[in-house]
């Protein structure tokens, strides 16, 4: 890999230290910036062929590099690294080109260089990068296990057509323990559920060809009793108070807004409501 370049725009230099440090490991030529408006100027002269981007920083934020890129018509790979990981982060990012997303708290420089890799071609570079989360065709789900961790037994089905927000979920869920099949739409998560027979389901709202409304009715309306009563939390960008109203009365246990819980927020919600 020594002909890739690599442009690390971040502000915390413990952060960019240890990231520069596993990466010239590879072979790769590393560049980096504490800031938006230096590590854009630094674009052109040094051609990187990947760029890993805070959100959060001085004179020119994540947004507005990725707002210059677009406006310059510069097609350079960005995988965003930030503090945040809310939904609606990830998804204006998306919509900006970005084409990953780490969550700083939830990754090491093994991840890091798990995903830079991916975007280069080159095979993973040791055993326990492998094993992190398995992702094996199910039907049709998904079923993500990590093989490093304890497996606490408990099956969850989460149904959402954003892949950005599918991969985040499922893996740091899977790095707690939980087996997770994931379902990109509605009649997946119809056609699959009895197959699964998950202990909790996390339910978006919009959805392709069934709603999660048509969902959560399905599953209360179930004839097998276990399904009836599985607890279900809905995970949705739909905060008005009639869409928490309504999932509630149609027996949703609890009602996440996706733009205030981080992933972590909504495994201890998991944790809560399997508890009651």
């Amino acid at each position: 890999m020594a002909n890739k370049k690599i442009l690390i725009i971040e502000d915390e230099q413990s952060l960019v230290d240890l990231l520069v440090a596993k990466l010239k490991k590879e072979g790769y030529d590393v560049e980096f910036a504490y800031d938006g408006e230096d590590g854009y100027n630094k674009i052109a002269g040094f051609a990187p062929d990947l760029i890993l981007l805070d959100i959060v920083m001085p004179k020119m934020d994540g947004y507005e590099v990725l707002e210059k890129l677009n406006e310059e018509k510069i097609e350079i790979p960005v995988i965003i690294i930030s503090n945040s990981g809310q939904p609606v982060e990830i998804e204006k990012t998306k919509k900006l080109g970005a084409v990953d997303h780490l969550i700083k708290t939830e990754f090491n420089p093994d991840d890091v260089l798990a995903m830079v890799t991916k975007y280069f071609g080159k095979k993973k570079s040791s055993k326990k990068e492998e094993k992190v989360v398995t992702p094996v065709v199910e039907g049709e789900l998904e079923l993500y296990e990590n093989s490093e961790s304890e497996k606490n037994g408990i099956r969850v089905l989460l149904v959402e057509d954003d892949t950005f927000l599918r991969e985040i979920c499922t893996k740091k869920l899977a790095k707690d323990g939980y087996t997770v099949f994931s379902a990109m739409d509605g009649e997946q998560a119809v056609a699959n559920i009895e197959k699964v027979n998950p202990d909790i389901v996390l339910l978006d709202i919009i959805l392709p060809a069934l709603d999660g409304f048509q969902i959560l009715e399905f599953i209360r309306s179930s004839k097998k009793e276990a399904i009836k009563k599985v607890p279900v939390i809905m995970l949705s960008n739909l905060g008005q108070e009639d869409d928490i109203k309504r999932a509630m009365k149609m027996g949703a246990n609890d009602y996440l807004v996706k733009a205030h819980f981080t992933t972590e927020e909504i495994a201890n919600k998991i944790k809560e409501v399997l508890g009651k």
